[in-house]
């Protein structure tokens, strides 16, 4: 889920996310919905165009802390402006929104084009696909270990929460690499990471379910139906190899060339990247996509990356631990979840 998605794939539509972002940085908006560009092509992260700035809604429903719930000395959620800087909010699209400004048509960065059919003439290998997975999961592994990285100067030796690199006073900036805060920056490692696996339950058949009206097919792929998160998509554990991917796994193939994607299954047959979520429960209703309105394919895909989201946030928690040792790497996830860590960070 990219997740104000809609890689519905107009030759525009991947780069409307960069421009309303650009617009933002420039101050050329007050609000992503403002800007006059077209939909883009996974889970949202602007209202307007067709996106309900879904990826914002699965992270929050994910990863925000309930009212009156404190994250406690373990960071188990975000308070409300630290929230706000991984999901985004209205006129901000966090860090959770950064791919779509600047890595928009970086198939891994989505988990795009990692298609295939069990069916004879399908022009791409079991083999093809599994290695376009596997590079999705590693670019995806590599945000989440820089943010890790880059979480170091949060917590001094001593265990003292740094106040100038976890103030909050301003929004953070992501975008095109530019380094900020230390925690604007451990947030953006593990924001652009939970980016794609968001996209990956929204861009797969891991857990939809084919339409059984029509014959599975290429406009038609089977569905897993799988009911939690992929194991092979664990970005703390170790680098998943080919025998741990589903035979029948498919993701769908974007192109801005309107025959790039040829006889295959293509990401607007397969994506459920679009509908209505509630921030606080991860209720998904009202689907727009023709996958999302199959068999609820919609809610089991938000689900599902809800479920991740919270997997993906214990494990980078566990990762600060393994790297830093127990008590910086807790006050670490802290100082990431907490609002004002140098006071309640101690």
């Amino acid at each position: 889920m990219t997740m104000t998605y809609r890689r519905s794939r107009p030759v525009l539509s991947a780069l409307s996310a960069g421009i309303a972002a650009a617009a933002l940085l420039l101050g050329l908006a007050g609000s992503a919905d403002a800007v006059p560009v077209p939909p883009i092509q996974n889970f949202g992260t602007i209202d307007g165009f067709g996106q309900n700035s879904e990826h914002e809604r699965i992270t929050r429903a994910a990863l925000a802390c309930a009212p009156g719930t404190a994250p406690g000395t373990a960071g188990a959620c975000f308070q409300p402006a630290s929230i706000r800087q991984l999901a985004g909010a209205n006129g901000t699209m966090g860090a959770i929104g950064a791919p779509d400004m600047d890595q928009a048509l970086t198939e891994a960065a989505h988990c795009d084009g990692a298609d295939y059919l069990n069916a004879a003439g399908y022009p791409r290998t079991r083999a093809q696909a599994t290695s376009v997975l596997l590079s999705c999961i590693a670019h995806l592994k590599g945000e989440f270990d820089r943010g890790v990285e880059r979480a170091d100067v949060l917590v001094n030796a001593a265990g003292a929460v740094s106040a100038s690199d976890t103030d909050l006073s301003s929004d953070c900036t992501f975008a095109l690499g530019v380094p900020g805060r230390g925690k604007c920056n451990a947030i953006e490692g593990f924001g652009r990471a939970l980016h794609g696996t968001e996209d990956f339950y929204s861009h797969s058949n891991w857990a939809d379910q084919a339409d059984g009206r029509s014959p599975v097919g290429v406009s038609n792929p089977p569905g897993l139906a799988r009911t939690g998160p992929a194991p092979f998509l664990r970005l703390a554990a170790a680098a998943p190899s080919a025998s741990d991917i589903p035979g029948d796994l498919t993701t769908g193939c974007f192109s801005l060339n309107p025959w790039g994607c040829g006889k295959r299954i293509t990401h607007g047959v397969l994506n459920k990247d679009n509908g209505t979520i509630d921030p606080a429960t991860g209720r998904a209703t009202s689907p727009t996509t023709a996958r999302g309105q199959v068999a609820g394919n919609f809610n089991a895909a938000v689900q599902t990356a809800i479920a991740d989201a919270r997997a993906q946030w214990d494990g980078f928690r566990g990762s600060l631990v393994a790297r830093y040792g127990t008590v910086r790497g807790q006050r670490m996830a802290c100082a990431m979840t907490h609002d004002d860590p140098a006071r309640d960070c101690r």
